[in-house]
C-alpha cells in the first residue's frame, strides 16, 4: 500500500501543478492560454523547469548543505526555509512572464494565482504543518470550475482532477505523513484562494 501511495505522492507533487495546469489547459481550453499549439511543449518545458526543476534542484542543496534531514520535508520547521525560497522562484517567474517574455495576460494571471497558492501555503506553514499535496489539488480545482462554464470540454478533465485529488489525500493519509484535518485545512484553503482569485483576476 504504502508503494503506490509514494508513486501517487510524487507523480502528483504540488511542484508539478503549474505543468500540469498548462498541459489541461492547453489540451482541452486552448483559447483560454492563447498559445500555439506548436508552442505548447515549448511553453510546458519553460513552465517545468522554473516551478519544478529548479526548485526540487534547490531541495537537494538543501538536504546536502545539512538545512534540511530530508527532502520529504516532514517537519513543519524544516519546511519554512525551502518553502520560501520556492515562494521567491514562482514570484520570480511570475515577474519573467509579465515583464520580460512576451505571453499574454490570461496565462500570467494563471501563473500569478498558482504563486499565490505558494506564497500562502508558506505563509500557513510558519503555523501549522498544512499538507501542500492537499493544497495544490483544491488549488487546481479551484482554477478549473471557474473555467468549465466558458468551456464545457474541461468538465470531464475537472471530473479526473477530482478522482485524483481523492487519490492523492488518500495517498497522505496511508503515508501517515499528515493528519486527515491537515489534509482537509490544504484542500479548502487550496480551492478557495485560487477560485477567489480567478473570480478577483478574470
Amino acid at each position: 500500500m504504502r508503494t503506490p501511495a509514494k508513486i501517487i505522492s510524487f507523480v502528483f507533487h504540488p511542484l508539478l501543478l503549474a505543468t500540469y495546469l498548462v498541459l489541461v489547459l492547453g489540451k482541452f481550453f486552448p483559447a483560454m492560454l492563447m498559445i500555439a499549439p506548436n508552442q505548447l511543449a515549448l511553453v510546458t518545458l519553460f513552465v517545468f523547469a522554473f516551478t519544478f526543476l529548479i526548485p526540487v534542484i534547490n531541495l537537494l542543496l538543501f538536504r546536502y548543505l545539512g538545512s534540511i534531514s530530508s527532502i520529504h520535508l516532514e517537519s513543519r520547521q524544516e519546511r519554512v526555509l525551502p518553502f520560501i525560497f520556492i515562494s521567491v522562484m514562482y514570484l520570480l517567474v511570475v515577474f519573467l512572464f509579465y515583464f520580460r517574455l512576451p505571453f499574454n495576460s490570461n496565462f500570467n494571471k494563471l501563473m500569478t494565482i498558482v504563486a499565490v497558492l505558494v506564497v500562502f501555503s508558506t505563509i500557513i506553514t510558519f503555523f501549522y504543518k498544512v499538507s501542500v499535496h492537499s493544497l495544490a489539488m483544491g488549488g487546481w480545482l479551484g482554477i478549473l470550475f471557474p473555467l468549465i462554464k466558458f468551456s464545457p470540454s474541461l468538465l470531464w478533465p475537472t471530473a479526473t482532477v477530482i478522482a485524483i485529488a481523492g487519490l492523492v489525500i488518500s495517498s497522505r493519509l496511508a503515508l501517515d505523513v499528515h493528519t486527515p484535518r491537515e489534509t482537509l485545512v490544504g484542500v479548502i484553503a487550496g480551492l478557495l484562494t485560487s477560485y477567489g482569485a480567478m473570480v478577483i483576476l478574470f
